[in-house]
């Protein structure tokens, strides 16, 4: 059936005009080629599709039946490459972001506000989960893109990096003045409540390796399931929390938490939007990436 679309095709345009001059004319072909393509049919199905006259061609009854039915498909054709038209033309679509509690509030946002407005046409699904999990749906194709710090293994993606971020150690001054008053000891990370993320958490694995390199043993750890529980959790005089400098700023300014300075700072990461290298790139796709690298 695949190769006798095309046969199809003519048949249902010659159906359509009843004359295979004109049908030639629209199909930019030849009359003798129109009528080749006639006979492949009929000899085909063993049957008669048209009765010549001097006037042109008619439909027999078998002829007639067929064209109930190629008129019908190829109205159906028609109608799918207007929804196309219609699509592009909007710009309809649909995109599938991963990216964690505390990017999406604190950078993906922003940027999805001013996107939308330039393409409010398409759908747009986020997915509030770990860095860890974002990879992995990025790898089997359930999601689209991702916002997330730059993985470790760049050959499996593209990554459009955005800004670099500080993880910094910060507490409340009261909570800092009273420490020292109760333990008297140097090492904070040893006498402090130390608030963490929880352990699926890149930010937590970023800040592991930190303690490991500089041979830093906390002693008492909270961990918490979010950036926002961190800092309100800090600014309510519960211990020394990790946080992401960039999201205390006003914080830091207004003297609510203060940063614990460290002998050895915190290597800064790369924030950015990451895809699959073997994704298919959607128009949508196409759309938020020019987007996001012309911004």
């Amino acid at each position: 059936m695949d190769n006798q679309l095309s046969l199809y095709h003519v048949f249902n345009c010659v159906a359509e005009l009843g004359n295979i001059s004109q049908a030639a004319k629209l199909l930019y072909v030849s009359q003798p080629a129109v009528s080749k393509a006639i006979s492949s049919l009929e000899k085909s199905m063993s049957l008669t599709l048209f009765i010549r006259n001097s006037r042109g061609v008619k439909l027999t009854k078998e002829g007639e039946i067929l064209y109930q039915y190629t008129k019908e498909a190829f109205n159906i054709l028609r109608q799918g490459e207007e929804k196309l038209k219609h699509i592009r033309e909007l710009g309809v679509g649909e995109l599938r972001i991963g990216v964690s509690s505390t990017l999406c509030k604190y950078i993906l946002l922003p940027y999805l506000n001013r996107f939308i407005k330039t393409y409010p046409h398409i759908k747009i699904t986020i997915e509030s989960q770990s860095t860890i999990h974002t990879l992995k749906q990025l790898d089997t194709g359930s999601l689209d893109i991702g916002l997330v710090a730059r993985p470790s293994n760049q050959r499996l993606y593209e990554f459009l990096a955005l800004y670099k971020i500080e993880d910094i150690f910060v507490a409340t001054s009261e909570y800092l003045d009273n420490l020292q008053i109760r333990e008297m000891k140097e090492d904070i990370f040893t006498s402090s409540n130390l608030m963490l993320l929880d352990g699926e958490n890149m930010s937590r694995m970023h800040i592991e390796n930190y303690f490991l390199e500089n041979n830093i043993n906390p002693q008492h750890i909270l961990e918490v399931s979010s950036m926002d529980l961190l800092i309100e959790f800090a600014k309510t005089g519960l211990g020394v929390a990790c946080v992401i400098k960039e999201f205390v700023k006003d914080e830091l300014s207004n003297g609510q938490l203060v940063q614990i300075p460290l002998e050895k700072p915190i290597n800064k990461r790369e924030v950015g939007f990451c895809y699959s290298k073997t994704a298919f790139l959607s128009d949508s796709m196409t759309k938020l990436i020019n987007y996001i690298s012309n911004v």
